[in-house]
């Protein structure tokens, strides 16, 4: 039976190792398994029947393939450690959110594995495997039809490292930019009591879009959820902006928008899980 390993356990990583699991031998690592969370981290894997590993080295040692699923923050640093730990006949999954010249320089690390740069197109809830994957790099064509195998959606992009994910990136311009803007607008609106109003008229001016149902709880929890880890990924947003030669002004205020959200919750203590079920008036009543 394949192996394969997952670095990062956490919203992605963790959904893709459980429904993979059925098919291979799945082993993850992730740096909470030396932390305070390890019991928690431990009992997660228990129930999406995988192994946890004591060390990166132990998870990725008999790995055919290596999916790196962790923050855009630590994303290179990962990829380093890792490089040196694999062998000719590995290949390494990078499928974090971050820039495509941050990718190329992950990818420099790697002198015998091969490196695949993976774009995620889309949140891995709930489409779970059959997530959109656009796949980057020397053999990336042929890989893209074993990842297929294993029951994955992915499509061949490009066999230059960092093209896929300039597409995802510049996705996130638009992606993560409106949910930080629907933040903004309707913690306003509520403030002022104006919400009912500035809803209706957002669903005048883009009927399709949903403005009157469900878009503005979906848009606003996956701050509340995920601020934090969405800000990072903005950085590398803005990063390849400036790598393009602009200023990238609108993600500078998307990363604050999203982080701002999320540090006013931990100031308040306010938990998303105690925000169950999500209603976007209640988190901006008690935010405000």
């Amino acid at each position: 039976m394949m192996q394969i390993a997952f670095i990062g356990f956490g919203e992605a990583g963790g959904i893709l190792a459980r429904d993979l699991a059925a098919r291979c031998r799945v082993v993850i690592w992730d740096i909470k398994l030396d932390g305070e969370e390890r019991e928690a981290m431990l009992s997660k894997a228990q129930a999406a029947g995988v192994h946890a590993a004591s060390s990166l080295r132990e998870a990725v040692a008999d790995a055919s393939l290596v999916f790196s699923t962790v923050t855009a923050s630590c994303a290179q640093e990962v990829a380093q450690q890792t490089a040196p730990l694999l062998h000719a006949q590995q290949t390494f999954l990078d499928l974090n959110s971050v820039a495509p010249d941050t990718k190329r320089r992950s990818a420099q690390s790697f002198t015998q594995a091969r490196y695949i740069d993976v774009a995620v197109m889309a949140p891995v809830p709930p489409a779970r495997l059959a997530t959109p994957l656009l796949i980057g790099g020397r053999d990336g064509e042929a890989l893209t039809a074993q990842l297929n195998a294993l029951g994955l959606n992915a499509r061949y992009g490009a066999e230059e490292v960092g093209r896929v994910s300039a597409i995802k990136m510049c996705r996130s311009v638009m992606i993560k930019g409106l949910e930080a803007l629907t933040t903004e607008c309707l913690s306003a609106a509520r403030k002022y009591g104006v919400e009912n109003e500035v809803l209706a008229s957002l669903h005048a001016s883009f009927p399709s879009l949903g403005w009157d149902g469900e878009l503005p709880d979906y848009l606003i929890s996956r701050v509340a959820e995920h601020g934090a880890r969405r800000a990072a990924e903005v950085r590398e947003v803005v990063s390849m902006l400036n790598d393009a030669g602009l200023e990238g002004w609108m993600s500078r205020g998307t990363v604050e928008t999203q982080q701002q959200m999320v540090d006013k919750m931990a100031a308040q203590q306010i938990r998303y899980a105690d925000l169950a079920p999500f209603h976007w008036q209640t988190l901006a009543d008690k935010l405000n």
